[in-house]
């Protein structure tokens, strides 16, 4: 079983759909005691930074996500669900995100010709294609992004995967352990993201 968490934002229904058309039973997470029988955990989420850090604290549901990444179980975050593991964000200056991962998040600088929010399909490189995250995907892998801001990871090492945009060149996935995180999203990728979820479900350990 693996749950979904919703603490009063994200989108939530296109994730669920995603998680059982990869045939994994799943179900919403609202409270600490919705986990006791999950295996692992999505934390899904688009938006506003500050707001969902708020969200995520007036739901109870902040310690269960620190503990459960710190411990190092399965945890798959997509766009803010990625972005609130981080210290920071310039979106929401003042304001600590979940500090899980050492780094902070960044707005795409502006530039001529260059249309802000990252909207659309755009092009993701594994840093280590042999990853079983990737595994049966084509080559040329094309995901779904919606953003104007992207994760600076301290630590190169846990760049799961990078994308150019901007001319910029941003770690659009991360790998640490168990934890898993996109900032493109997966449920809106059609049959690539549904194939990256299987993957991450499947490299679950028994």
């Amino acid at each position: 079983m693996t749950g979904i968490l919703d603490y009063g934002a994200g989108n939530l229904q296109s994730v669920f759909k995603a998680v059982q058309a990869v045939g994994e039973p799943c179900k919403f997470v609202r409270t600490p005691d919705d986990a006791s029988d999950i295996r692992a955990l999505l934390f899904p989420g688009q938006g506003h930074f500050g707001d969902s850090i708020r969200q995520l604290k007036n739901s109870g549901l902040w310690d269960l996500v620190v503990e459960w990444v710190r411990e190092d179980r399965p945890y798959f975050g997509i766009c803010l669900g990625y972005q609130m593991l981080f210290e920071s964000s310039e979106e929401s200056p003042g304001i600590k995100g979940l500090g899980l991962i050492p780094g902070k998040v960044v707005r795409f600088p502006s530039a001529p010709g260059i249309k802000i929010p990252h909207m659309g399909w755009n092009t993701v490189e594994p840093t280590d294609p042999s990853d079983p995250l990737w595994l049966g995907l084509p080559e040329e892998k094309h995901f779904y992004f919606v953003h104007s801001f992207y994760p600076a990871p301290t630590d190169p090492q846990i760049d799961g995967a990078h994308t150019d945009y901007t001319g910029n060149r941003f770690a659009s996935a991360i790998v640490k352990g168990n934890a898993v995180a996109t900032q493109f999203h997966p449920e809106k990728s059609q049959a690539l993201g549904l194939a990256l979820l299987k993957n991450f479900f499947a490299r679950i350990p028994a």
